[in-house]
């Protein structure tokens, strides 16, 4: 029997804007907060714990949040009869964004169909801080409109859109016009007409511009208002409103330019084989040009390069670190630290679970990140009770058909001090070690505050369930902690680590369900003891143990044969659907192949589940997990989006997408550099100038090498050969080979 959900926000996270500074609003009880929203969550309403969502909000689609309204009562007995509610209403469809082309570099977005045409529909259009700046950019040569027939993207921020035209009358059918437009997220246009007419041509160009300067959330929800007037301005047009202005300046200038119409007029003479362009730039007034924050020597994340027998492997790489760098902001309150928004179009902001999990997975590139993360979140710790003090807040987020919302913050809380442990493994600094510790202590005593005297961490929401992925959390949160006090001489290590040894020995059998099929882990308590039986991805989590000194992994939940149990249950056919690992079990009740908690393939738990059974040494669902993704990867063109179906994989087919999916997307460009660096196993120790490799023996994706990967603040090369035996090729000086 599941329990049943609250009604709540669906993955609840600010968008563009983020929290850089302590609110002064107080936080609710269990310390979630959303001041801003995931623009897929439902529609704002209160719940029992008086949870409401401000702001905009998009109601959630089918399949990704809209969830049940009866009370969670903890023990799954039922509530108390109350007068039925009102009929729902049925959910607005969010525009598709599986088929769009999404150009990115925060805080700029530039969102098109395959067409090229920016219509104004949907979410077409050029956005700076979540703001639609121009909405419609159709281009008319001689008075037609070019026939689209390429649109591709070039690179995270740029797509390339080509069309063609036929201009003499005999061309026959072949066109003597190509219209190639260039679009950029920073909010360039550049058009470029190719003839290959035998004669010289003078072909009238018109471009016609108009904008609403809609909010995106106002724009996805299909409120964003009629058109505002343009007036002529400069080179170009202008539109304002309140709350906003917007410009459109053209080079060369055009011949002709009628407000009334939105209507930019050229008249261009191409010789022939000759080439003519136009270039337009929209900004907001006053404004200049986007300087990404991932360009060049800014970047916190090193050029790394794979190279072997799989040639998808180097694009994937490639296409992973694009998308991260695209997604790149500064924290305002200091322009030097840097984190990962959560995705586009609809999760632009910080979400701190995710920020930190992905800054966590690219280690591998270094530091840099990581720090930077830390030092954003430690900025928004809570102050306050005891109960709350310390906490990183975090919106609500649904999880899935089977148990109530799960407040991220607690993930966030947890997660803080193990990034900060494992970063000075692969070689943050001490200095910026020591200076984040106290955050990291606030976290520890938050964890410990909210155990008391009890065993397990509790929902931070009265009468809520005892998780399965919170308790592992909280485990390797207190190990890895309790390894970093004892570093620096702080208190509280050992009253850590006898918490985590209880934990480990109540876990082990307070959580796990035993069946005719060898068992499996719960994935959640009631406060009455039932036990939620339901297989998910989050059971991967109990692999993710955690990274110790020399090379060593930190102890789970489980003891071996329930490990190994886990271990053929993940690869077996229910949870491992051929592209990646299910969130829900297909054999499960409620299982939905779109779901984006109940049955979709979310690539983050993939990687965590490819890294957490390879380093446990379960080399063979590894591997089919690992060549799921890259299978998958290819048919996205390598820039893999947040989640996609569940479908069971079959000879010939594709992975559906899902339409409400972020792409490109923080964790999931982050999972593509786990997966492929937890090939080689890499396990260092900086602070001892050790570093331990622990290949995948099976070598699924045949010879593999790894360039400019960083560990110990230097560059690190990595081989690992067909025979599954890593060899390092360059390394820090003086940093040795551990055993």
């Amino acid at each position: 029997m599941p329990l049943p959900s609250m009604p709540d926000a669906y993955d609840n996270v600010p968008s563009f804007r983020r929290p850089t500074q302590r609110s002064a609003r107080a936080p609710r009880e269990d310390g979630t907060s959303a001041p801003r929203t995931d623009l897929r969550s439902p529609s704002p309403r209160t719940t029992g714990s008086g949870l409401r969502g401000p702001g905009v909000q998009v109601p959630a689609t089918p399949g990704t949040g809209h969830l049940p309204a009866q009370p969670f009562t903890g023990a799954g007995s039922p509530a108390t009869p109350q007068a039925p509610p009102p009929a729902p209403r049925r959910p607005a469809e969010l525009p598709p964004a599986h088929t769009t082309l999404i150009c990115v570099a925060l805080p700029g977005l530039a969102i098109s169909t395959e067409q090229g045409q920016l219509t104004g529909s949907g979410l077409e259009g050029f956005y700076r801080a979540g703001r639609r700046m121009l909405a419609r950019c159709q281009v008319r040569v001689a008075g037609r409109e070019p026939l689209a027939v390429q649109a591709r993207m070039v690179t995270a921020d740029r797509a390339r859109f080509m069309g063609t035209l036929r201009i003499s009358a005999d061309a026959g059918p072949d066109p003597d016009v190509m219209v190639e437009r260039t679009r950029y997220a920073d909010g360039t246009e550049r058009i470029t007409l190719h003839s290959t007419a035998r004669r010289p041509l003078r072909l009238p160009v018109e471009v016609s511009l108009g904008t609403d300067l809609a909010e995106l959330g106002a724009v996805a929800s299909g409120s964003s208002g009629p058109e505002l007037p343009a007036s002529v301005h400069d080179s170009g047009l202008r539109w304002s409103c309140p709350t906003g202005h917007s410009t459109v300046t053209a080079n060369p200038p055009p011949s002709d330019a009628l407000a009334s119409a939105g209507l930019l007029r050229w008249e261009l003479e191409l010789p022939p084989g000759g080439t003519r362009s136009l270039e337009l730039r929209v900004r907001p007034d006053g404004a200049g040009p986007i300087r990404p924050v991932g360009r060049g020597a800014t970047s916190p994340l090193a050029q790394t390069q794979a190279a072997g027998d799989d040639p998808g492997a180097q694009a994937l790489l490639h296409t992973c670190l694009e998308d991260l760098e695209a997604l790149l902001l500064r924290d305002p309150a200091n322009p030097s630290d840097t984190h990962l928004a959560a995705g586009a179009p609809w999760r632009c902001g910080m979400a701190p679970a995710d920020a930190l999990v992905a800054a966590r997975m690219t280690l591998p590139l270094g530091t840099r990140l990581a720090a930077g993360t830390l030092r954003t979140l430690a900025r928004t710790q809570l102050e306050g009770p005891e109960t709350q003090s310390g906490m990183i807040p975090g919106p609500r987020r649904d999880a899935g058909p089977h148990l109530p919302p799960v407040c991220t913050g607690t993930e966030a809380t947890l997660l803080f001090p193990v990034l900060l442990a494992e970063a000075r493994r692969w070689g943050l600094p001490e200095q910026e070690t020591e200076e984040l510790l106290h955050a990291a202590e606030r976290c520890l005593r938050w964890l410990r505050a909210a155990v008391e005297d009890g065993t397990y961490l509790p929902d931070p929401r009265p009468g809520g369930p005892l998780r399965c992925e919170t308790q592992a959390y909280a485990h390797r949160a207190a190990f890895l902690g309790a390894d970093l006090l004892d570093t620096y001489g702080r208190p509280g290590g050992t009253e850590l680590r006898e918490w985590a040894r209880e934990l480990r020995t109540r876990f082990r059998a307070d959580f796990w369900l035993e069946d005719r099929g060898g068992g499996r882990p719960a994935a959640a308590r009631t406060p009455g003891g039932r036990l939620v039986p339901h297989l998910g991805a989050g059971a991967a989590h109990l692999l993710d143990t955690g990274l110790l000194g020399a090379g060593d992994q930190a102890p789970g939940l489980l003891d071996k044969v329930q490990t190994e149990q886990l271990a053929r249950l993940l690869g077996g056919p229910a949870m491992d659907s051929g592209w990646g690992l299910r969130t829900l079990g297909a054999k499960e009740a409620a299982y939905n192949p779109f779901g984006h908690r109940s049955g979709a393939v979310r690539v983050q738990e993939t990687a965590i589940a490819v890294s957490g059974l390879a380093a446990a040494g379960y080399e063979k669902e590894a591997s089919s997990l690992l060549r799921g993704v890259l299978a998958a990867a290819e048919s996205f063109g390598h820039r893999l989006p947040e989640m996609y179906a569940g479908e069971q994989r079959m000879a010939g087919g594709a992975p559906l997408p899902h339409p409400a999916a972020c792409r490109p997307a923080a964790t999931a460009a982050a999972s593509g550099v786990l997966l492929l660096t937890t090939l080689a196993g890499i396990r260092p120790d900086a602070q001892a100038g050790t570093v331990t490799l622990r290949p995948v023996r099976s070598a699924p994706l045949g010879e593999i090498g790894l360039t400019g990967l960083r560990v110990a603040g230097a560059p690190f090369a990595v081989r690992v050969s067909r025979l599954g035996l890593a060899m390092v090729e360059e390394a820090a000086d003086g940093l040795q080979l551990g055993v």
